[in-house]
Parts: structure tokens; C-alpha cells; sequence
């Protein structure tokens, strides 16, 4: 079985525990937010993340409980502007960046922030 997950920084700065390729994690999967996704990464990208991680929320309809091996690590850096009507600041585009490593710190590139994680999950066993 494999996952694509997308990984939000603030959950991986305010308690995630650091992965490499090659760690088996046990994470709570929820469908992804394919709307934010699609402004952050784009259509293409975002039609690849089916799940997203989170641990600090309440169970929910569609959630799954996964123990995989991680096989790849994309950090997703973002470029961010003022949604319409100027409130708030919404994701405008972004890219990948392939990384070994998952600990939450990465450095903006030119105006590109750090905004999570694409992480690869694979699992040979059946439940």
C-alpha cells in the first residue's frame, strides 16, 4: 500500500517528531485539502496528495490510522499574497525541494517560505 501525505509545518514545529527516508512512522491520515494544496503546489501536484497527517485533531469521518516505511520527502516552500479583500494571506504558488531529512527547519528561499511536507509512505502489510 502507498500514501502520499502532506505534512503542515505547524504540526511538525509545534510536536512533530522528525523522520528521515527510511523511518517507519505511525501517523492519523485525513483527506487532504486539495483546494489549498492546488494554490500552494498547483493542480498537477495536488492531485497527487490524497492524505494529509495530522495529530492534533479530533477523529473525523474518512480518517485512517497508517504504519509505514517513509520512501520520500519533498519540502514544499510557498510563495504567499493577500487573499482577496485583503485580510488574510493565502498560498500563490510554490515548489519541491527532494530533502532526506523531515525536522521542521527549513529556510525561506528568495520569497519561497517553508510551508510542510510531501512524504511518500509505503507498507507491505495487510490488515
Amino acid at each position: 500500500m502507498r500514501w502520499t501525505v502532506w505534512v503542515d509545518e505547524w504540526q511538525m514545529e509545534c510536536c512533530g517528531e522528525p523522520f528521515h527516508v527510511g523511518s517507519t512512522v505511525t501517523w492519523t491520515l485525513t483527506p487532504a485539502d486539495r483546494e489549498w494544496l492546488t494554490l500552494a503546489l498547483g493542480a498537477e501536484t495536488a492531485a497527487t496528495i490524497d492524505w494529509g497527517e495530522d495529530h492534533h485533531g479530533d477523529p473525523s469521518p474518512g480518517q485512517i490510522s497508517v504504519e509505514a516505511q517513509v520512501t520520500h520527502i519533498s519540502v514544499a516552500r510557498v510563495r504567499w499574497e493577500l487573499a482577496p479583500g485583503g485580510d488574510v494571506c493565502q498560498p500563490a504558488g510554490g515548489r519541491l525541494y527532494p530533502q532526506p531529512v523531515a525536522d521542521g527547519r527549513h529556510p525561506a528561499v528568495g520569497d519561497l517560505k517553508f510551508a510542510g511536507y510531501v512524504v511518500t509512505l509505503e507498507s507491505h502489510r495487510q490488515d
